[in-house]
């Protein structure tokens, strides 16, 4: 034991042991060539459910469990984009999650990179329009403008169409889910930068641009599940440390960086603390593998839902949503100014750079947790600026495009973070309330697409 390290020999022995083992590779290599993208509703999820809980169990968790709970299902049909004028050609495209079955003629119009600024300038232009969109956000708007948000503002507009245009070349579609547990209103497509560059052109060149769309896209109720073990603590207490994760990904992509990269720490930190740390373990701590986050979080407000009575036990949840890919493993806090020195002298203690600092976002799976007033953050670079997602939801993001030592390197900040959150004396923050909740959703920058959301939902 150190006086500037009280945990250093419990450090030692998970780092080591981490660092000279191949474990949280080989799970990942399993979810993603055993088990392909792992999507919702599939064999392929169910299975990779099975194998997270097995593991668990092999770790030495106790009581690892599936958490099943009903949801708006989606599969995917064929869909079809064909320009009628100026020219007659078909565009290469793929429905998005949620998609309905239609078919749709109309006028197309491009709203850019889908700003609020974009759409506040065309205003009713839009209406009965298909409208075209980039993934690209402009640099000097200080946040990244979700899909969901350039979707539900098309829709607000009383548009026919969205067409998504994928933000980087030869990566070809980029898929996402059009709503969150629900048929969405409107058909919405991908293609791909190229295609997308395309009928921008065509717009320029020849103005008025017509397109037929077909979508036979179908909506049905399904089943999924959620994957829970714990690491018992020893003082009796009732408080617990959370952390999870998703692991189904989208139908066209093994989703390796985005979400099973981060999966795999959260089994990695499991078997660490498990192997080392169970018996200096004061607070519980609960590992959780969520699914159906892909299409609207539905995992993790599930568990929310029916664990609503243990929310005021939760001292922090820590979510590693594709944490375990290039960059820095710090911790992004969610409006938790307070926590700020403990995650500092945190790093100080584990002697590694560990940067801090303040993001809130409406679209992973921290956001029922953080709409209950309980404590979050999220593993990552707090000072890297807003970006698109390169690879992630196309079907490049595979496995090979992930590296063993981030791997490693996130492994042991989440065990070593988890261990430090539940010995700590007293935890700075507490649960907020109704009032201090919605006063960040009011307030926030980046919440702004959430309240696009909560907009649209009222009007439907």
């Amino acid at each position: 034991m150190s006086d500037k390290n009280p945990y250093l020999d419990i450090d030692r022995k998970m780092v080591g042991d981490i660092y000279t083992s191949n474990e949280v590779m080989d799970n990942l290599t399993v979810l993603c060539d055993d088990f392909g993208s792992r999507f919702p509703g599939t064999p392929e999820e169910r299975k990779a459910a099975g194998f997270i809980a097995e593991t668990f169990d092999r770790y030495g968790l106790t009581n690892p469990h599936l958490e099943s709970y009903p949801y708006a299902g989606w599969r995917r049909g064929e869909a079809t984009l064909e320009i009628l004028e100026p020219i007659q050609k078909k565009i290469p495209c793929i429905s998005l999650p949620y998609c309905p079955a239609q078919e749709v003629r109309g006028e197309l119009i491009s709203v850019g990179c889908g700003t609020p600024a974009d759409f506040e300038r065309l205003g009713n232009e839009i209406g009965g329009k298909i409208v075209l969109a980039s993934s690209a956000s402009p640099s000097g708007l200080g946040r990244w403008v979700h899909r969901q948000e350039k979707y539900e503002r098309t829709v607000i507009g009383k548009a026919k169409v969205f067409i998504f245009i994928s933000e980087l070349p030869g990566v070809g579609p980029e898929t996402g889910s059009l709503q969150d547990d629900r048929p969405a209103p409107i058909p919405g497509l991908s293609v791909c930068k190229e295609d997308g560059e395309f009928l921008a052109r065509l717009m320029e060149r020849k103005g008025k641009v017509e397109l037929m769309v077909r979508t036979q896209d179908i909506n049905e109720p399904l089943t999924s599940q959620n994957v829970i073990a714990d690491l018992p603590g020893n003082d009796n207490s009732e408080e617990m440390v959370v952390m999870g994760c998703h692991f189904d990904g989208h139908d066209i992509s093994q989703g390796a960086h985005d979400p099973a990269s981060g999966m795999v720490l959260v089994m990695e930190a499991a078997r660490a603390l498990s192997t080392y740390a169970r018996d200096n373990l004061k607070r519980t701590i609960r590992f959780i593998g969520f699914s159906t986050e892909e299409i609207g979080l539905i995992g993790s407000y599930r568990y929310v839902e029916s664990h609503r009575d243990e929310l005021d036990k939760i001292r922090f949840y820590f979510n590693l949503d594709a944490a375990g890919g290039p960059g820095r493993k710090g911790v992004i806090l969610h409006n938790w100014h307070e926590l700020e020195p403990f995650f500092r002298r945190a790093g100080e203690e584990m002697a590694v750079e560990l940067p801090v600092g303040q993001h809130v976002n409406s679209y992973s799976d921290h956001f029922p947790f953080f709409l209950e007033g309980i404590p979050t953050g999220n593993m990552g670079d707090p000072e890297k600026g807003p970006s698109g997602r390169g690879f992630g939801h196309t079907r490049y993001d595979t496995l090979d495009k992930i590296e063993t030592v981030n791997l490693q390197r996130g492994s042991c900040v989440a065990a070593q973070l988890a261990l430090r959150i539940a010995n700590a004396v007293s935890f700075p923050a507490m649960r907020r309330d109704e009032m201090g909740v919605q006063k960040i959703i009011n307030s926030e920058h980046n919440l702004e697409g959430y309240r696009v959301k909560c907009e649209l939902m009222k009007k439907r």
